[in-house]
């Protein structure tokens, strides 16, 4: 098969679909891959690093595009990309379909395959969007003490305190990877961590596994309103997967928390689970509503493109491999979770979630094949 790997052309997106040593076990089960020029550059592997592993560089997005049976990549296609993506041409990636209606019917016109990371499934979890949401859940804590700095715009919290002074308290909403990877990363740097979750089975683990500065919290409305005044940061780590992610805290909710508590939405790539929140950019990551810090950046692992595509490239290989070795067909039908993959196939939506989203006709996988 025919690999593509473009330079992913999102606002301040440094991850590459595939690192060099990927690419040599792509070509190593006889695949040819293409690559474009410098897409690894802001992950930090050379196109020297590419052509020894045995990929064939391309100058531009539009040769690679053209020459590819499959495209490999990280983040959706955008606007520029559309027109180039052919009819039954397979795209491997986020997709994210229902927060971005536009590309949901972009991707119906192109006709295209769409195999989306986030809802291949493996033993009741999903395995191409673990390790994202491991880095994007400890990089929320992160983000979120840093900008409960006053210089940039935020109570002027330490997030661990000192001696003497009371650390801040975080609320985590979601105790799915994400919400533990940021709780574990909050109480590491000494914060008191609230870990809000809607299953008690889930809660009962998380409580036999945090350090003592995480509690857990069952997710009710009421429950979240009790909590809200005294939290300096709350994270949104919620997820239903391939749907939109339901507004857990409402812009009059608002009123209930402190001038320059800081809002951390992760699920901003399923539609924000905050009702004021908008995606933002890391050149801008942050706007104010009603005196409150919004950080609601859409690709949160972009910040650390190295680590992000080493751990994506790890997850996401072995699936590309046998996509390329058997065709997105007969893979599919042998591995009912990369099934789960499938959100649109050519024309048809796939994903019942991502047709109840919009309104569209939905066609059982079983019919596309």
């Amino acid at each position: 098969m025919k690999i593509g790997i473009p330079k992913e052309i999102k606002n301040n997106e440094n991850r590459v679909g595939a690192t060099p040593s990927g690419v040599s076990e792509l070509v190593k089960n006889g695949h040819t891959v293409y690559v474009q020029k410098t897409a690894g550059q802001g992950s930090g592997f050379s196109d020297e690093e590419y052509v020894k592993a045995g990929a064939i560089m391309l100058p531009t997005i539009e040769e690679v595009y053209a020459a590819a049976d499959m495209i490999y990549k990280v983040k959706e296609p955008i606007l520029p990309e559309y027109n180039l993506i052919r009819e039954g041409q397979l795209i491997f990636t986020y997709f994210h379909f229902a927060s971005e209606e536009a590309l949901t019917h972009a991707m119906i016109k192109q006709k295209a395959v769409c195999l989306a990371y986030e809802t291949v499934t493996a033993h009741n979890s999903l395995p191409l969007l673990t390790p994202m949401s491991e880095v994007a859940g400890r990089m929320a804590a992160q983000q979120g003490a840093r900008f409960l700095e006053k210089p940039q715009g935020g109570r002027g919290v330490l997030l661990g305190g000192v001696p003497g002074v009371k650390p801040a308290k975080v609320l985590v909403l979601g105790g799915g990877v994400v919400g533990y990877n940021a709780a574990i990363m909050a109480a590491g740097l000494g914060a008191d961590v609230i870990i809000a979750d809607i299953s008690l089975p889930r809660l009962r683990v998380l409580d036999t596994i945090v350090p003592k500065n995480i509690d857990t919290l069952f997710a009710s409305t009421y429950n979240i309103q009790n909590e809200l005044p005294s939290c300096d940061l709350v994270i949104g780590a919620v997820l239903i997967p391939g749907a939109k992610a339901p507004h857990l805290i409402t812009r009059d909710m608002l009123k209930l928390m402190k001038k320059g508590s800081v809002l951390v939405d992760v699920a901003i790539d399923q539609g924000g689970c905050f009702e004021t929140s908008k995606v933002t950019t890391h050149s801008e990551p942050v706007y104010e509503v009603d005196g409150i810090v919004h950080y609601c950046v859409a690709n949160i692992p972009g910040a650390v493109p190295y680590t992000s595509t080493l751990a994506l490239t790890n997850a996401t290989l072995p699936y590309a491999i046998e996509l390329a070795n058997k065709g997105w067909k007969q893979a599919c039908q042998d591995d009912k979770g990369l099934e789960e993959g499938l959100n649109v196939v050519q024309g048809k939506v796939t994903y019942k979630a991502v047709a109840d989203t919009f309104g569209l006709e939905y066609t059982p996988v079983c019919e596309v094949y």
